[in-house]
């Protein structure tokens, strides 16, 4: 099978935003105007073709990405529309890890908000290169300078405007070009589908000039060449410009911003020429290098169709026909139907049954996938995501994917006990499916929590059980995840001996534990000298620490923030064994811990708040009564924003409550933000409280 579109014509790129920015129906927009569907679906009519599950068609909100390719100007674009909603940050992250450059949307009137700050600091982490396109231009309130003000200060962006509006709210009626300094305006009486060009109305030449003039030195900034021609006056052509934005968009030097309103059909054509000039193609990104850090010399794959296969696995689904479903993007290499290939991962050598490309949830059959692409793997059972698949005879690690971890827990159990191993295998598909869903059983209650990023990331979990597994649970209440640390140096003398006929048991180990600065996690040191404990036994140790760790001895939440250094022990040549060292290193750990003063921390949200100016007093009453604290109050666009910090613990149903307060016309975005303290007295009664559950 050949090759449709050469490499440096494709474009993987990804649609990010905050929560009801309009990122699924400008995705509808491109799927009409690039031909690849002859119908737009609307989200509020639940016809949307990438929101294709039925919690998504009834809430109108995205819940998982979906993919899908096609093709404008013989360029084939596969794009991915992520969710805005911050408790499926997730499916963001493992989007922007695999793309090529990415579609930052921003809601005209709402502007830069919580979430739009999120997953443009996940799209730096990877180093993404983006466009803007503010959105909803024809909405009350509509300020286009206001909300490219917002992505330079609020994100520290080098935002270059390609166009610039004509009008706003009621009377927006097109876009000016600056590259071409052309008025474009579109058809109202045919549905804005056509468009025709006009010169620039007089009222606005002027601030149109000006903004000509920035694109033309921002442009010029990135090249001497264009810079010698721009200080002499020499006039930049329009291919010349476009040239050196891509070099600085791919860069990451600058973000050309767009404008339109997807809904009513305006400014998609011009995103889509955008997508095509500016973003890049996988032969623009760097090359990709085995992660390990023993390789000395990394090995490195560069993208090409005739290099050695190198792909890493972003996303696992299950389907009812098909199985398990792996998404994968190929960086190098290509791959055929029916041909073995090495999770390098797990060391497993893995067949491919079928190749598909995705539409949403549509398939399409191939042969090959080749480099740059995005497909699904049918057969690959023992992968996850993350993984790396490649040539065994190549074998190449790629670094993979982090995610933040779950701070919002509940038990649940099957509705009927001849349900029980279906709920435990089902919940097993949707925790493969999603990595900050987390499903463990507690020691103490034999109960199943599960875990994860809020209170709709849960609901909507459980609801899937219901759906598509066909399991009707019992959910306890939501439950806040934890955590324990110490707040001083504490050095644990621990000898463990035991006799029970024939070999005995023993292993001495001193441990030293200090506490770290929040957000460092867990350290592990070894100190010891003069082969006191046998090079062999000190994994061993830190394996018996981890074991402590996961259930601390405080309260039973993990531990974090705590350095363990072995400082000394001994051994004895006959009784000491691997299992000696870790009984040790758990008991040596909890010892310490325990007189190390420890303390409990729990998830602090930050939370922000759009509200008329009526309700700011009863907010922010309802606020400090959660012990929360408000950190800011700003006006915008006739409305107040209050940002503040509260615990989870006391934000449970926040929400519903808002509503209430307010008579529904507030609204609140909430995520999580640090770790912190708990108070004395409140952590002596969660403690209590913990224990008497656990029967102790």
């Amino acid at each position: 099978m050949q090759r449709q579109v050469p490499i440096e014509r494709v474009r993987n790129v990804g649609i990010m935003a905050h929560i009801d920015a309009g990122k699924t129906t400008a995705t509808e927009r491109i799927l009409f105007f690039t031909g690849r569907n002859y119908k737009i679906g609307e989200v509020h009519n639940g016809e949307a073709t990438m929101d294709w599950m039925d919690q998504e068609k009834e809430r109108g909100i995205t819940i998982t990405s979906a993919a899908t390719t096609t093709l404008w100007k013989n360029h084939r674009i596969n794009v991915i529309d992520t969710p805005g909603h911050v408790d499926f940050t997730a499916e963001v992250e493992r989007s922007l890890r695999v793309l090529d450059g990415a579609i930052a949307l921003f809601c005209a009137v709402g502007g830069v908000q919580p979430q739009s700050e999120t997953v443009w600091r996940q799209s730096e982490k990877y180093n993404v290169p983006r466009i803007a396109f503010i959105n909803k231009m024809d909405r009350f309130g509509a300020d286009f300078y206001a909300v490219l003000n917002d992505i330079e200060e609020m994100l520290g962006a080098n935002a270059v405007p390609i166009v610039i509006p004509i009008g706003a709210e009621d009377n927006f009626a097109g876009i000016i070009d600056l590259l071409e300094m052309k008025a474009i305006y579109y058809d109202d009486e045919k549905l804005n589908m056509t468009y025709h060009e006009a010169p620039i109305p007089e009222n606005m030449q002027e601030i149109a000039e000006k903004y000509h003039k920035i694109l033309i030195e921002k442009a010029a900034e990135q090249d001497e060449s264009l810079l010698e021609k721009f200080c002499e006056g020499i006039e930049i052509s329009r291919d010349e410009v476009v040239k050196a934005l891509r070099e600085a968009v791919i860069h990451c030097h600058v973000v050309p911003v767009l404008c339109g309103s997807a809904y009513k059909n305006k400014g998609i054509r011009r995103l889509l020429d955008a997508v095509v000039d500016y973003l890049p193609s996988p032969l623009d990104r760097p090359p990709i290098i085995d992660a390990r850090q023993e390789h000395n010399k990394k090995l490195v794959h560069h993208p090409s169709d005739l290099a050695p296969f190198a792909a890493l696995a972003f996303k696992i689904m299950t389907d009812k026909h098909m199985g398990k479903m792996t998404f994968f993007r190929v960086y190098s290499g290509m791959i055929k139907a029916g041909s073995y290939i090495f999770n390098s991962t797990r060391n497993k050598k893995q067949r491919v049954g079928r190749l598909l490309q995705m539409h949403a949830n549509k398939q399409e059959e191939r042969d090959t996938i080749f480099c740059g692409d995005i497909g699904v793997a049918i057969g690959l059972s023992d992968t996850t995501t993350g993984d790396t698949l490649c040539s065994e005879e190549h074998p190449i690690i790629l670094e993979t994917i982090e995610f933040p971890t779950p701070v919002v827990a509940m038990s649940v159990k099957a509705k009927e006990n001849q349900n029980r191993d279906k709920l435990t295998q089902s919940l097993l598909k949707l925790s493969a499916e999603d990595p900050t869903f987390i499903v463990r059983t507690d020691s103490e209650t034999s109960e199943t929590v599960v875990s994860g990023m809020g209170e709709l990331h849960l609901e909507i979990l459980l609801e899937r059980l219901r759906r598509e597994f066909n399991v009707d649970t019992i959910v306890g209440p939501p439950e806040v995840a934890y955590r324990e640390t110490i707040t001083r140096e504490v050095t644990e003398n621990l000898k463990y001996a035991k006799q029970s006929g024939g070999h005995g048991q023993f292993a001495h180990v001193i441990l030293l534990l200090e506490p770290l600065p929040p957000q460092k996690g867990f350290e592990f040191l070894d100190k010891v000298v003069g082969g006191n404990v046998p090079r062999e036994y000190i994994p061993a140790v830190e394996k018996g620490v981890l074991d402590a760790m996961s259930e601390g001895p405080f309260a039973r939440y993990p531990v974090v923030n705590v350095r363990v250094t072995l400082v000394d022990g001994s051994f004895h040549p006959v009784d000491s064994s691997e299992m000696a060292f870790r009984i040790a290193g758990r008991m040596a750990f909890r010892e310490a811990f325990m007189k190390a003063s420890p303390e409990l921390l729990e998830p602090v949200m930050s939370i922000e708040i759009t509200t008329p100016e009526e309700y700011m007093g009863p907010i922010t009453s309802s606020i400090c009564s959660k012990r929360g604290k408000i950190l800011g109050m700003d006006a915008k666009n006739g409305t107040r924003i209050v940002k503040a910090n509260a615990p989870l613990a006391d934000m449970f149903g926040y929400t519903t409550e808002l509503r209430n307060i307010t008579s529904g016309r507030a609204a609140a975005s909430m995520h999580f933000d640090h770790y912190e303290t708990v108070p004395f007295a409140l952590s002596e009664e969660i403690v209590e409280k913990r224990r008497q559950r656990n029967g102790k």
